[in-house]
């Protein structure tokens, strides 16, 4: 793919950085053509150079770029310009049915009589396998080896099918398991800040971008790098030179002041950012950091708020490039001369932040005195809902009564075999996890100088307590093992589990059957408490019913007070080896404690050990048996991991002229608010009687090798009976019921979901589904669109959509459906057994009002007004042809 265009506004500059010429398209050069840039927020100046650097006169036009700066005119815009990424991100979970997507594209590609090996990454992909690996062992010196074990036991088909895709693709390099979390080693390790390419004998320099196959890719906007999650669908066009176009997004600045007081941590601050911002309503738009507290703000801290985009809903949050990302990028040990030329180009862009910088205009503002922020944690099921932590005992019994329904909430339960009992808000799980936090050496040797002080007093974790401990990178490792944090950690459970998300995406593994027997038998609400970015119900563990975010001492805190039933700022949180009663702050480390240690454990030295042969992977990677050199995969038709998806089966040379309207339409559930991507497609466990599980028994796969979904994803016929299969899922047509049923009409027969989408399907009957507001918010997981898409579903009527998801049901033609303001699946008393049109289907333009006929049961009907979220004439495009996939490769094939 050729990386320049025309270049007709005269852009191109040089700069010379230690002896190297690189050559640039110039910002400054382009405001004297299309007007001054210099207010423009940082984010929209990396769209702007995006386009200058494209631009062709076809995809990318001068007018586009006219039209960025045109934005400050009113401060948001309803133009579309294109975006092209300079690499693309993956994790395993979604990483694994990508390459699917592409062997299968090679050979749909020779089936309409291509050149297979078109179907090929033009920019870099970088896939870091670490969603796989489960906490079936912990709290033990050898949990780190049995997971491993176990890990490559499971997923050695996923793991071989990568090895293949990584010989048989180019651009495309695997960082194998047992390394770390995508977004950390991105962080650490891939990103560049600046990117630089060559072409036709030059160098070109511009800003390192990203999409991500996982919606905390924004983490990287804590570095100033402008990436985002996408879903696998639009990722892969991405990869294959397809731009993305969007609409020029608001811009809201979030400005920082002060310091932040004696034991808060980044945390605390993450958690009060997400309260404020999702109070604020910033779904779909960009948000930008700036203020004084900037300067005194950790790389760390910045990306633990970048990584929570997703939870208070903006598409990134992003920081300037600055000193502290400098200093950051020579401490993780990135070459001189990259850091040298990230500094000068972006100071050449305007785009460097120092004491000469003028703050962006933006389109709304908010601001925090980070002084101001107190110990936090957030809960029980979405990370938005903040507590302070000296309400949160009164909190939850109050969430006892309001949201558990609990009768006897003082009641306690005898565990069988054991010598202690379990009460409603019993913290069975205490994770330190997910990248979000473990990115962030402040907060980690927060919790290992708190678990060292205790150990030292005699306190231990409760013994209903299953503890972990999951770095989201070696690094981690080794700064702890430096500070001598790592033995006081196993004093108290905290044992290294493995290096990748564990529970934070539901990799929790098992409870010990006798507490599962005590929760479930009493109908009992324990509790999980996590240093995660995602709490949603039935997310953590299929028996604990309330999860809360937390910063990594915090989760140990709770591991040794062992309840949230007691007020962990007041209580004594244990008893010493010499009887005396402790107390948190008793415990709590000091800033300078914190500061004392990192500046003696954390050099260059450890960044440089922890990525030393990174592409190598445990001895177990190594060992895989991959076939190699083939253009084409290999499919086994009796893998239950990796099969053949029927997605370009039948499918012609030429896309038809037109989608026909929607017609006799039946529902095949009625969701309500906040419905996630995880309720639609879980990534978590099978259960031996879901429809999943029984084609897993049938195909002689034993309950105990079931894996997760996540892990399955590369087998479509697993995915379609796991697609709205979460065990807490509530169809509003079967009401009293948890769980992925349905009924189908006009017998009224109920029936999993599954089972019901498929007798639809054998009478040719498409499907609808309704749901509330934010519908399909939460991770970027393709498979909550491809199984929608592959259960009939024509399309889904909402009041209001998460963005990724909205994007993929387009991508995999779906029509995603707007109820206006005041019209809800409530207010048309909606049951579940009516039939619906969709009418002006066929007359598809960009946001267009559409008419849902509703013939109701007792033969009225009735004509309601509707909003087409398909956003863009691109997107048009897409659903003609039947997603983006089946664009896409009639294009190549072409």
């Amino acid at each position: 793919m050729k990386l320049i265009g025309q270049d007709s506004l005269k852009t191109l500059r040089t700069l010379d950085v230690d002896g190297k010429t690189y050559h640039y398209f110039s910002l400054p050069e382009a405001e004297k053509h299309i007007g001054s840039v210099k207010h423009l927020p940082n984010t929209l100046k990396v769209l702007l150079e995006n386009i200058l650097r494209f631009e062709n006169g076809k995809a990318f036009t001068v007018e586009n770029a006219k039209s960025v700066v045109e934005w400050l005119k009113n401060h948001r815009s309803d133009s579309e310009v294109p975006f092209r990424p300079a690499r693309i991100l993956m994790q395993d979970f979604t990483g694994v049915p990508a390459v699917v997507d592409l062997a299968a594209m090679r050979e749909g590609m020779i089936h309409l009589k291509g050149d297979p090996q078109k179907v090929n990454p033009l920019i870099p992909v970088n896939l870091v396998i670490d969603h796989s690996v489960m906490v079936d062992y912990s709290a033990s010196s050898t949990a780190l080896t049995q997971n491993i074990t176990l890990e490559f036991k499971r997923n050695a088909e996923r793991y071989a099918f990568l090895r293949w895709g990584q010989e048989a693709f180019k651009d495309f390099s695997v960082v194998p398991p047992d390394t770390g979390i995508c977004h950390q080693v991105n962080l650490e390790h891939i990103a560049k800040v600046v990117w630089h390419n060559e072409e036709d004998g030059k160098t070109y320099a511009y800003p390192d971008t990203l999409y991500g196959t996982d919606s905390h890719t924004t983490m990287i906007n804590g570095l100033g790098v402008l990436g985002w999650g996408v879903g696998g669908i639009e990722a892969e066009a991405a990869m294959l030179g397809q731009p993305i176009t969007m609409l020029i997004p608001d811009v809201i600045g979030f400005k920082l002041t002060g310091k932040l007081a004696a034991g808060v941590t980044a945390t605390d601050l993450v958690l009060k950012v997400t309260e404020m911002l999702r109070k604020k309503g910033v779904v779909g738009k960009f948000v930008e950091f700036f203020g004084p507290a900037l300067d005194h703000l950790p790389l760390y801290t910045r990306a633990t708020i970048a990584n929570m985009a997703p939870e208070y809903g903006a598409t990134c949050g992003f920081f300037p490039v600055d000193q502290q990302a400098l200093d950051y990028l020579r401490l993780t040990g990135r070459d001189e001369h990259q850091i040298k030329l990230v500094e000068a180009y972006l100071k050449a862009q305007g785009m460097f932040r120092d004491n000469n910088s003028v703050d962006p205009e933006f389109t709304d503002t908010l601001e925090l005195d980070i002084g101001t922020v107190v110990p936090s944690i957030s809960g029980p099921s979405r990370p938005q809902d903040r507590i302070d932590l000296s309400s949160a005992t009164k909190v939850f019994e109050k969430a006892l009564t309001d949201t558990f329904n609990v009768p006897d909430q003082d009641k306690s339960y005898p565990v069988a075999n054991a010598d202690y009992e379990l009460e409603h808000g019993s913290v069975v799980i205490a994770a330190i996890t997910s990248c979000t936090n473990t990115s962030n050496a402040e907060v980690m040797m927060a919790a290992g100088l708190l678990a060292k002080k205790a150990h030292a007093l005699g306190l231990t974790r409760k013994p209903w307590v299953k503890t972990s401990l999951a770095p989201g990178s070696k690094v981690a490792t080794n700064y702890l093992e430096n500070a001598g944090l790592i033995e006081p950690l196993n004093a108290l459970g905290f044992n290294i589990v493995g290096y990748g998300c564990t529970t934070c995406i539901g990799n929790s593994g098992p409870l010990e059957d006798d507490i599962i027997d005590t929760i479930e038998n009493n109908k009992m609400v324990a509790t999980a408490v996590l240093s995660g970015n995602r709490n949603f119900e039935g997310r953590i563990s299929p028996n604990v019913r309330a999860n809360y975010l937390a910063s990594p001492p915090l989760v140990i805190a709770y591991a040794i007070l062992g309840t949230l039933r007691k007020d962990i700022t007041k209580d004594p949180i244990g008893v010493s080896k010499d009887g005396k009663e402790i107390y948190l702050k008793d415990i709590w480390p000091s800033a300078k404690e914190i500061s004392d240690a990192m500046a003696s454990s954390i050099t260059q030295k450890e960044f440089l050990k922890g990525y030393d042969g990174v592409e190598k992977g445990p001895k177990e990677w190594q060992a895989l048996s991959v076939a190699t050199g083939s253009q084409t995969y290999s499919w086994n038709e009796k893998s239950t991991y990796v099969r053949n998806p029927p997605y370009f089966d039948g499918m012609g040379q030429e896309a038809p002229a037109k989608r026909p309207d929607i017609k006799g339409a039946r529902v095949l559930a009625i969701l309500a608010d906040n419905v996630t991507t995880d309720h639609i497609s879980p990534a978590g466990s099978i259960r031996k009687d879901s429809p999943a599980g029984r084609y897993l028994t049938e195909n002689g796969v034993g309950e105990g090798d079931f894996n997760s979904y996540g892990s399955r994803r590369g087998n479509h016929e697993v995915m379609m009976r796991g697609t709205f299969a979460n065990i807490r899922i509530r169809n509003e047509m079967v009401p009293g019921v948890e769980g992925g049923y349905s009924k189908h009409y006009p017998d009224g027969k109920e029936g999993a979901i599954y089972d019901v989408a498929m007798q639809y399907m054998q009478e040719n009957t498409p499907l609808i589904v309704f749901g509330g507001k934010e519908y399909g918010m939460g991770s970027s997981r393709d498979w909550a669109a491809k199984g929608t898409n592959l259960l009939g579903v024509k399309a889904v009527v909402a009041e209001s959509f998460e963005r990724i998801h909205r994007s993929n049901l387009v991508g995999m033609g779906v029509l995603p459906l707007l109820f206006e303001e005041g019209t809800t699946r409530k207010t048309l008393n909606l049951r579940g057994d009516e039939q619906i049109d969709i009418l002006g289907v066929e007359t598809l333009q960009p946001r267009q009002k559409m008419i849902m006929r509703i013939h109701r049961a007792d033969g009225s009907s009735q004509d309601v007004s509707l909003v087409c979220r398909v956003d863009t004439q691109e997107e048009v495009e897409y659903y003609r042809h039947g997603g983006i996939l089946p664009y896409v490769l009639r294009l190549m094939a072409e």
